[in-house]
């Protein structure tokens, strides 16, 4: 089949031929659903705090009930949105393929939402609680302004991966070995300016892996591409899909 407007034929062929294939999204791929960007997502009530104020440790001892307003506001934003073309199709994408690695920096668990099976969440998922004292994940039952663990009675606090704090080793240790064993790295949607999640291409580059961007602004990683798409998620993705020969 030809490939479309978007698509560049080589990047089709890789995608036919590979045995397994990585997939890194940022945050680009959910403002496509509505969900607003990290710092966007800095209005109304929230627009004196700085993001960064927000989601550390340090301000979660400070006063953990702010910390639960401004996620509690995060969760009603993300609840309202749902998952767009790009998800739907890298989730379509998942079935067609041997093998299909998503790793993602999102936290909005929309790529679930869309049918994608193999997720390793980067940074934790805004859905999720864990103790602030054991860091086990926890169920809660209660409206308190700051929940409190079942088990130990301390604080319960939202399950993401906060400034100050390392990718939990699952997750960093499934990307990277995903990425050195890929023969074709998707990078969809983010800046590939933070790390780790940033190196990923580096490792599935060094790997010979094939490496292709698709974001509408490009990044860096353009340039060392093998392959750069100046296109959304939502456009570029099902075309990538509908390229395949059935």
């Amino acid at each position: 089949m030809p490939a479309s407007s978007l698509i560049p034929a080589g990047l089709v062929d890789a995608l036919r031929d590979a045995r397994h294939v990585c997939v890194l999204t940022g945050a680009g791929i959910s403002a496509e659903s509505g969900v607003p960007t990290f710092r966007d997502a800095q209005t109304g009530l929230w627009e004196q705090y700085d993001p960064q104020d927000l989601a550390t440790p340090d301000a979660f001892v400070r006063d953990p009930a702010l910390i639960w307003r401004w996620y509690r506001w995060r969760r009603e934003l993300v609840l309202r949105a749902e998952p767009n073309a790009g998800h739907l199709a890298l989730a379509r994408l998942e079935s067609r393929l041997q093998r299909l690695t998503l790793v993602t920096q999102n936290v909005d668990g929309l790529h679930q939402r869309a049918g994608s099976r193999q997720v390793i969440e980067f940074h934790g998922n805004i859905f999720a609680d864990r103790c602030f004292v054991e860091g086990c994940t926890v169920t809660v039952e209660s409206d308190a302004d700051v929940p409190t663990c079942p088990g130990c009675g301390g604080h319960v606090r939202p399950g993401v991966v906060w400034f100050g704090e390392t990718i939990p080793d699952t997750a960093l240790n499934a990307a990277f070995g995903a990425a050195a064993e890929c023969d074709l790295f998707l990078s969809i949607g983010t800046s590939s300016l933070v790390y780790p999640a940033a190196g990923l291409a580096e490792i599935a580059r060094d790997a010979a892996a094939i490496v292709a961007e698709i974001n509408p602004q490009p990044t860096d990683l353009a340039r060392s591409a093998d392959f750069a798409i100046a296109a959304k998620a939502g456009a570029a993705l099902p075309e990538l899909v509908d390229s395949l020969p059935d």
